[in-house]
């Protein structure tokens, strides 16, 4: 019964996202129309290594039908709802959460210094900044960065391998696919924690929670390559893969606009 759970809690999280709060950035037009333009000129030279694009398209069709119906109107209502400050300690909250999965592949990665950087993120953000709802280290200049599984693969050698569109997930690899959302989930303790004592709800509100933070921070910018884009799937598809190349790089500087990671968190721990 628990894994079954697991399986179904992004659909109970899509469902729950109409009552649950999170934030957006909006970007400026200058700022929109540099990423767009990027990713429309890169898209034409790239490797598309797309042999499911037939498949991929009509999933992609049903995310963003999702999007419409549930994601969009929800990030919208809560933008307009809730005042700046509040939005933003939801997100360091959310980050802050997910300092372990951080910690545990800046470790595999070998990255020593990264790693101490997310050891005194969590410490200072968890305690001076009150369970992480002020970025206190950000104003300490100890500045966040992000890493998954997925990355650890590619710097372990790995293949990214053909292109994806995962269900509700978007975007995606078989590299990246297993690694974020298969793997990561192990490296969590929250995540563990409600799952072992039973806190199914906690699960799924985080979920809920995650997903709409996610979507809120770049329905505008996406908005923007939509409206722009001669072809709107394949600006996705090579903004995304630019931005992964990006991270695996541990963050060199990039000028597109960020990709919808909708990061639904699904628990991956053992069952009881």
């Amino acid at each position: 019964m628990r894994g079954l759970l697991r399986v179904m809690s992004p659909w109970c999280a899509i469902a729950a996202i109409l009552a649950l709060t999170v934030s957006g950035a909006i970007a400026s037009p200058a700022d929109q129309a540099r990423p767009v333009e990027l990713a429309q000129a890169s898209t034409a030279n790239e490797d598309v290594n797309d042999p499911l694009e037939g498949l991929n398209r009509l999933i992609f069709d049903l995310n963003e039908f999702i999007q419409a119906m549930l994601l969009r109107p929800a990030s919208e209502f809560y933008v307009g709802f809730m005042p700046p400050p509040m939005r933003e300690a939801v997100s360091n909250v959310l980050d802050n959460l997910r300092t372990p999965i951080i910690l545990a592949n800046d470790l595999l990665q070998g990255e020593g210094a990264r790693a101490w950087q997310t050891t005194q993120r969590f410490v200072v953000n968890s305690t001076y900044g009150v369970a992480g709802i002020v970025d206190r280290a950000e104003e300490m200049g100890i500045p966040k960065h992000n890493e998954d599984f997925g990355q650890t693969l590619a710097v372990w050698g790995v293949g990214e391998g053909f292109y994806l569109v995962l269900p509700l997930f978007g975007p995606s690899s078989p590299r990246d696919g297993i690694g974020k959302h298969l793997v990561d989930g192990y490296f969590d303790p929250v995540d563990a924690w409600l799952e072992n004592t039973d806190r199914d709800s906690a699960v799924w509100a985080r979920t809920a929670v995650g997903g709409v933070d996610t979507y809120s921070n770049v329905a505008d910018e996406l908005a923007q390559v939509k409206k722009t884009s001669i072809d709107y799937y394949a600006a996705i598809r090579s903004m995304y893969r630019q931005k992964r190349s990006a991270d695996i790089r541990n963050g060199e500087d990039s000028d597109l606009a960020p990709i919808p990671d909708i990061n639904y968190e699904l628990s991956t721990t053992p069952s009881k």
